[in-house]
């Protein structure tokens, strides 16, 4: 069952068109990764989704449900998390308080700290430390983290391993892996490693331009080497 629809989504900057008739669809319990050049909307194609750019034109649904222009607090009620480029945490705030913010969307339904605790034992150990103290590794976990904390059914990442040792970035892949294996999570994974993020994605998208140039299983993907040379780098 598909978790996140979308649908002819165009998103317009001025006369740049970032975002040019994008269709996709994510299950739940999958990784669907958009993978392109710098530039080629993938991006602009996450913030459309999550409210934060306003799309021209097309659709975007959640559980069959139109949220193209609802107000991002209540796209986040509803259940859809956006894990921002760039492991936007407060610095200025310690680990847990940087948690709680995740959940104050969602109230009562929001997961407690101890569930995000036992996904990231590392948060535990450093939960009274400034944001600003902890390693890039572990505020990638605390992005995740506080995002996870309003319970989502289709969340959201933007390049998780920009900037990560490969280790830490290996390990990020495996706990994002995880994390829509043992749920019913629905992942939309913007990465710029296209061969780490095929090899626990289900399926891919290529960008070229804001436009779809190729939309298959990951593996099939992966075994392209055309497609790979032009596109993915690898």
């Amino acid at each position: 069952m598909a978790r996140l629809e979308i649908e002819k989504l165009t998103t317009d900057y001025g006369p740049v068109r970032a975002v040019d008739g994008v269709t996709l669809a994510v299950d739940e319990g999958s990784i669907t990764t958009v993978l392109g050049a710098n530039g080629a909307g993938k991006t602009s194609l996450l913030r459309t989704i999550s409210g934060l750019e306003r799309a021209s034109d097309g659709r975007v649904r959640l559980d069959g449900e139109d949220i193209l222009g609802v107000p991002v607090e209540d796209i986040v009620r509803r259940g859809l998390a956006h894990v921002p480029e760039g492991r936007g945490v407060i610095a200025e705030l310690s680990t847990e308080e940087n948690l709680r913010l995740g959940g104050l969307w969602r109230g009562a339904e929001a997961a407690t700290l101890g569930e995000i605790y036992e996904l990231f034992p590392p948060l535990r150990e450093r939960r009274g430390q400034l944001a600003a103290s902890l390693s890039g590794g572990e505020r990638q976990m605390l992005s995740i983290g506080r995002a996870l904390m309003a319970r989502p059914r289709v969340l959201l990442l933007d390049e998780p391993s920009l900037g990560l040792a490969p280790l830490v970035s290996a390990q990020i892949m495996q706990l994002i892996s995880k994390l829509a294996a043992e749920s019913e999570l629905a992942v939309l994974l913007v990465e710029q490693n296209a061969r780490s993020a095929l090899s626990i994605a289900h399926r891919g998208v290529v960008l070229n331009l804001g436009r779809v140039v190729a939309d298959d299983a990951a593996q099939t993907l992966s075994a392209d080497e055309g497609l790979r040379k032009a596109y993915l780098g690898f």
